[in-house]
């Protein structure tokens, strides 16, 4: 008011003294316009010029996992903006043995999470002096995130020395009970199984079986809680007239064909909604070493994907015209890539929806399966059975050694 009363009596002194009072006042008015506007400009300006903070997370993402997608998840809750980097083929081979993912593969699995902004291919391993550099400087990085895995390299030194000295690390909790290590192990598990399920077969005809049978795989360490299910999803509905989009599958070893096909799939609507066969389907299916990844584990990472709005686990194997109503779908789609049906002849899932009108065929982008994938893994038996007894160790110790990190 002070400001205001000075004002006042300069422009009053320059006025008529009839008009002084009149004019004065239009004066000060204009001046308390010009003093809001200016004041309000300066405070939204402020607002929208407040720094965004940029955060930096790495890795190899090799058999994308919901590990990987929940260790994103927390590094995006330390920051505004999460940008991921992809370590080289050539790196991984160098500090850990053969990927069983290709750089392309790996590219397309990160950029499809939903709490990713931006990826940079061909990332180094270690965190080296001009890289971080180049982090700081060109990707404007403010934070370096990493899990509290130790992550050595070969030579035994901490591959996140540089940004920890630099103040410039963050730690968030590994998620327990999953590992690209643990899932290779399982693959080669199931092999196994399905050799001694053959011997045990052929020794049933002989008269000289053990009793029993084989086991299925290595088991999960995986514990589902109803939080991780809430922080995966995105907690919203359909509109009340969105056209929604159904899809099934077992989604299992979630890959690149899987991203491709849901992204396809999310285009022809406004909502996608995905069915996640159970176990027992997928095992009917496909045989009893599938699947590699139990319910639980293969809806959270369907619900990771940015494609898609919900997920029903468990989802029947036929869709029903019930299931339709219920859920308002507008669409049913099934890709032209899917593994090989022993009992597919036997009854079509999709005869409800083609019956009335509401499915499609939908030409998939790229022709890789779960089968695929495992098949690399076979063939190359025996390089990832002597990574796995690398990695097994350095888990074990891990496991012994964690301490609980609050926050996640």
């Amino acid at each position: 008011m002070k400001f205001l009363c000075l004002r006042y009596s300069q422009v009053a002194g320059f006025v008529s003294p009839l008009r002084r009072q009149r004019e004065a006042r239009e004066v000060i008015s204009k001046w308390d316009r010009w003093i809001m506007k200016v004041t309000v400009g300066y405070g939204m300006k402020r607002k929208s010029e407040k720094k965004r903070i940029r955060v930096y997370m790495d890795g190899c993402f090799d058999l994308m996992h919901f590990g990987h997608a929940n260790a994103l998840r927390q590094a995006k809750a330390l920051g505004d903006e999460l940008v991921v980097g992809v370590v080289s083929d050539e790196e991984i081979i160098a500090n850990k043995g053969p990927p069983v993912l290709p750089m392309e593969e790996r590219l397309a699995l990160v950029s499809g999470l939903k709490w990713v902004d931006e990826v940079i291919s061909n990332a180094p391993y270690a965190i080296t002096e001009q890289f971080m550099n180049r982090l700081f400087n060109e990707h404007k990085i403010d934070y370096i995130i990493h899990g509290d895995d130790p992550c050595l390299l070969p030579d035994g030194t901490d591959a996140y020395a540089l940004a920890k000295k630099a103040g410039r690390f963050k730690q968030i909790k590994r998620t327990e009970g999953v590992s690209s290590t643990d899932i290779v192990g399982r693959i080669l598990s199931s092999i196994n199984d399905a050799m001694d399920s053959e011997d045990h077969n052929a020794t049933s005809m002989n008269g000289d079986s053990k009793k029993g049978s084989p086991s299925h795989g290595a088991l999960s360490h995986f514990l589902p809680t109803s939080q991780r299910i809430v922080q995966f999803s995105n907690g919203r509905g359909p509109g009340q007239n969105a056209r929604i989009v159904y899809i099934d599958g077992a989604f299992d070893l979630f890959h690149a064909g899987h991203i491709e096909i849901l992204k396809s799939a999310r285009q022809l609507g406004d909502f996608l909604l995905v069915g996640i066969h159970n176990d027992q389907t997928v095992s009917k299916l496909r045989g009893k070493q599938f699947p590699i990844m139990h319910l639980h584990e293969r809806s959270l990472s369907v619900l990771g994907c940015r494609y898609v709005d919900e997920v029903i686990i468990g989802a029947p194997w036929e869709i029903t015209k019930d299931m339709i109503t219920t859920f308002n779908i507008s669409l049913v789609v099934h890709g032209t890539v899917a593994e090989n049906n022993s009992f597919a002849g036997d009854s079509d899932p999709y005869a409800v929806p083609k019956s009335i009108g509401i499915f499609k065929l939908l030409e998939s982008p790229k022709n890789i399966t779960t089968t695929s994938i495992a098949k690399r893994i076979v063939a190359n038996h025996d390089a990832f059975k002597e990574r796995n007894a690398k990695k097994v160790e350095s888990e074990k110790k891990y496991y012994a050694e964690k301490k609980y990190i609050c926050g996640e």
